[in-house]
């Protein structure tokens, strides 16, 4: 009971100093405080120091270290917005700092931690990706760039994983219209998708379900589309696991043409 008593009490005297400190105007001590705090891991405080010394510095041979610690206070402390956000500052305030590109990676860094899972919104994500791209294309031979690459691809992933699932959605739901909409912008936006195989094969089911749901003045032209799709996709994937599936569906539909080829000759 003693030593918590004791331990509650130089909290007390702790907290009371510290308070003092943020009151003084001595800015150099506060400075001085700040980064030691931040030095030996205290990035709270040294977070609250730091803001109200952003200002007093501004413009002195201080400001570049204060401005980056500032925005490290806020990424150790998890708060991975303000962190970006501050690292993108510092980028702009001293753009030839050799803190500079490390900042450029943390900037990015920090909203890739920031991007939710792949059914989310992913505008977070898409922005991590264009930081990552310009980071890569500014500092291709950095330590860094490397990981910055990886990180690229797996917000890319994401990317793809939310396409896919959202046309898949559309698929289940029978509007085979907005799947092979959706199907086919993913082979657009992500050519080298690790899907493709997946996607060459639900085009086809797409088509052919939406041509044979269709309107009789429509089937001819969704069939045919439906044969283009066959023919790309067995020249890329002449060994599919669909291969059976797709060529049924190929038969059916050839059928169906032939029977509207004898009627336009009667």
């Amino acid at each position: 009971m003693f030593y918590l008593s004791l331990l509650a009490f130089i909290m007390l005297i702790s907290c009371s100093k510290y308070q003092k400190m943020l009151k003084s105007t001595d800015n150099e001590m506060k400075y001085n405080k700040a980064v030691e705090y931040y030095e030996k891991g205290d990035y709270y405080r040294a977070l609250q120091l730091f803001d109200g010394l952003i200002p007093i510095f501004r413009g002195t041979d201080k400001a570049e270290k204060l401005y980056f610690y500032y925005a490290y206070c806020y990424y150790n402390e998890h708060d991975n917005v303000m962190a970006s956000y501050y690292f993108g500052r510092f980028i702009q305030s001293f753009p030839s700092s050799s803190f500079t590109e490390e900042a450029s990676f943390m900037a990015a860094y920090c909203k890739y931690l920031d991007s939710p899972r792949f059914s989310l919104d992913q505008t977070v994500s898409k922005e991590a990706i264009t930081d990552f791209q310009i980071f890569i294309n500014k500092y291709p031979y950095s330590e860094r760039a490397k990981q910055a690459t990886l990180l690229l691809d797996e917000l890319r992933y994401k990317l793809q994983l939310k396409d896919y699932n959202i046309a898949n959605m559309y698929l289940k739901m029978e509007d085979y219209q907005a799947a092979i909409v959706s199907f086919e912008n993913m082979l657009k936006n992500y050519p080298d998708t690790d899907f493709k195989e997946e996607i060459l094969y639900k085009i086809i089911k797409s088509y052919y379900m939406y041509a044979t749901k269709s309107i009789t003045e429509k089937k001819k032209e969704r069939y045919e589309l439906a044969v283009k799709a066959y023919f790309d996709f067995v020249s890329l994937y002449p060994e599919s696991k669909y291969f059976k599936e797709v060529q049924t569906m190929k038969d059916r539909v050839t059928k169906e043409l032939k029977v509207y080829d004898q009627k336009q000759i009667q």
